[in-house]
Formats: C-alpha cells, structure tokens, sequence
C-alpha cells in the first residue's frame, strides 16, 4: 500500500440492502485507531470516486487483531505450530469445522492437527481461516 502499510486482506460481504467491506491492514509497528482513521478516508475516497461499489455500503479498516483471518498461503506458513479455527466450504472426513494445530503447508493444501488426527485440507476447501489466541 503506498500509505505504509501491508494489506493483508479483504472481506467482502455483499447484503440485500447494502454491502460491507472490510480493509485489514498491517505494519511492522503496529497499527492504531488513528492510522485505521487515514486509510479508511483515503480508501473510501477513492470507491466512492470510481464508483467501484454498487449502491449503498460500509467501510471498516482495521488490524488483522490476535485472532487474524489467514488468506493467502504466506500467511499459513508465517504461523505453522499455531492454532487455528477453519470453516470449510464442504465437508471433510465427515467436518465442516475443524480447530487444530497448523502442521505444514505445501501443494495448494495445509495440514492441520486436531486431537491425534491429521487432516490434509485444500486451501481451496476453506471458506474462512482465523488464529486462535493462546493466553
């Protein structure tokens, strides 16, 4: 981003009545309210200049938090001998949730540890991927 900061996602959810989409950024220093603030009116000034959304939405920025959405494989590995929470887009032995220990990733799939089970699950497969905090 050529503000400073790393995006490190989207989320895009589309309504009946409006949209809403949500900006993560990051930064080696951290990210704050204030600088949430900056990219949010820079950013929505220029969807609303291109007209990139169709009718009326929401804007959100901010950090990707402890508990962070994964979206790209980077992101996967930058966290192997976490913990984290998948919701799967189709069933996979039998889940659609899985919470496990992120194990390797490799070959378009991940391997995560659940309990003494070890799951190989396509990236394509996950519908959403979030870090589980340990406190």
């Amino acid at each position: 981003m050529a503000m400073g900061y790393q995006l490190w996602g989207c989320d895009f959810n589309s309504g009946k009545h409006s949209a809403q989409l949500r900006v993560f950024i990051d930064s080696p220093l951290g990210v704050s309210v204030d600088d949430c603030a900056r990219v949010s009116h820079q950013l929505g000034g220029v969807l609303d200049a291109e007209d990139l959304i169709r009718g009326p939405y929401t804007l959100e920025v901010s950090s990707p938090g402890l508990d962070r959405l994964l979206f790209q494989p980077a992101q996967y590995r930058c966290f192997i001998g976490e913990t984290v929470k998948l919701r799967l887009r189709w069933l996979i032995e039998g889940h659609r949730n899985i919470t496990g220990k992120l194990q390797a990733v490799d070959e378009g799939k991940i391997i995560v540890k659940q309990a003494e089970l070890c799951y190989a699950i396509p990236l394509e497969a996950i519908d959403r991927a979030r870090l589980v905090p340990e406190l």
